[in-house]
C-alpha cells in the first residue's frame, strides 16, 4: 500500500473514531430535536407584530439565501424532516457533492478509468440520499405500527371526557417514538395558536401514510360536521388494524419474489468480485475494450429495468 493511501486510510479511521465518541447519547438528541420544535424555528419579528415559524435551509445566511433559489430545496427539507432528522438542506448536497469528488479522486488515484471512476462518484453522492430513503421508510413502517395503538388511546381519552388537544397531549406522552413526536409537535403548534386544521395537515405532510390520512380526515369532518369522534376513530381503528394484516399477508405472499429481485441484483457484482480474486486481470478487457465498456453499460442498463420490473411487481398497494 502507498504512503497516500495508508495516510488517508488512518485519517478516515481517526475521523471515524472521533465521530463515534463525540457523538451525542440518544436522551441528548432528543431534548435537542424537542427544543429545536419548539424553540429555535420561532423568531420575533423585529416590528414585534408577528411570530413567524422559520426552518432555515442552512446555517450560514448567504447559503440559505441561494439555497431558496434552488429547485427542489424545499422538497428536499420535506424529505429530511420526514426521515426525523435534523440535518439541513445544505449539508446534505455539500455532503454528497463533496462524497463525490472525494470517490472521484481516489479512483482516479488508483488509476481507474474515467466513466467508472464517475460511476463511483455518483453512487458515493446518492449514499446520503439513499440513507435518508431507507431511515424514512422505517420510520414511517414504525409510525404505521404503532398507529392503532395511538389512536385506541385517543378514543379512550375523548370517551373519559378529555378534549382532542388532550387527548393529542397524551398521545405524544404515552406513545413511543416516532408516533410521540410527532403528535408533541401538533399538541405545541395547538398551544401557540395554529388552527386544529393546520395542524392535523402539517402532520400529514410530515408522515404522507394513507393511514394517517384516514386519520387526519376522521378528525377534521368531525370538528365540521359533529358526531361521536371516539366511535369514529374506534371504527377507523380497526379498519387500520385490518389493513396491517392484509399488508402481512401480503408481505409473506411476495417474499419469493424480494428475495429473487436481490439475488438477481447482487449476483452479477458478486461473481463478479470472486472472479477477480481467483484471477486477477481476467476482467480487464470490460474496462480496456470499448466493446467491453458497451456491454458493461448494457448489462447495468438491463439490470435497471429488470430491478424496477420485478419491484412493480411484487408491490402491491392495499
Amino acid at each position: 500500500m502507498s504512503p497516500a493511501m495508508l495516510f488517508i486510510l488512518i485519517l478516515v479511521l481517526t475521523l471515524g473514531v472521533m465521530v463515534w465518541v463525540l457523538k451525542p447519547t440518544r436522551a441528548e438528541v432528543e431534548i435537542q430535536r424537542h427544543l429545536s420544535s419548539i424553540g429555535s424555528k420561532y423568531t420575533v419579528d423585529p416590528s414585534g407584530a408577528t411570530i413567524l415559524k422559520r426552518d432555515p435551509l442552512s446555517s450560514i445566511p448567504w447559503l440559505n439565501d441561494l439555497l431558496q433559489q434552488v429547485p427542489g430545496a424545499l422538497n428536499l427539507r420535506l424529505f429530511i424532516a420526514q426521515a426525523g432528522k435534523t440535518w439541513t438542506v445544505g449539508a446534505v448536497i455539500f455532503g454528497s457533492l463533496f462524497a463525490l469528488i472525494a470517490v472521484m479522486w481516489v479512483a482516479s488515484f488508483l488509476n481507474a478509468v474515467f466513466v467508472f471512476a464517475l460511476l463511483l462518484g455518483l453512487i458515493a453522492g446518492v449514499l446520503p440520499y439513499g440513507y435518508l430513503y431507507v431511515v424514512r421508510m422505517n420510520r414511517f413502517r414504525r409510525f404505521d405500527n404503532l398507529l392503532p395503538e395511538t389512536i385506541d388511546l385517543m378514543s379512550r381519552a375523548l370517551r373519559a371526557g378529555h378534549a382532542v388537544t388532550a387527548a393529542l397531549e397524551m398521545a405524544s406522552q404515552e406513545i413511543a417514538e416516532p408516533v410521540g413526536s410527532e403528535f408533541r409537535i401538533v399538541f405545541e403548534e395547538q398551544n401557540l395558536g395554529l388552527p386544529l386544521r393546520e395542524a392535523m395537515l402539517g402532520l400529514a405532510e410530515r408522515v404522507p401514510l394513507d393511514d394517517v390520512l384516514f386519520l387526519v380526515t376522521a378528525i377534521l369532518v368531525q370538528k365540521e360536521t359533529g358526531g361521536n369522534l371516539a366511535e369514529i376513530m374506534d371504527k377507523t381503528a380497526i379498519v387500520l388494524r385490518e389493513r396491517m394484516r392484509l399488508k402481512g399477508q401480503l408481505r409473506i405472499y411476495t417474499a419469493q419474489g424480494r428475495l429473487t429481485g436481490w439475488f438477481l441484483a447482487l449476483l452479477p457484482f458478486v461473481v463478479f468480485l470472486l472472479i477477480n480474486v481467483a484471477n486477477h486481470g481476467y476482467e480487464e478487457k470490460l474496462w480496456t475494450d470499448p466493446l467491453g465498456r458497451h456491454l458493461v453499460y448494457a448489462g447495468l442498463i438491463l439490470m435497471g429495468i429488470g430491478i424496477f420490473v420485478i419491484r412493480k411487481i411484487v408491490d402491491i398497494k392495499v
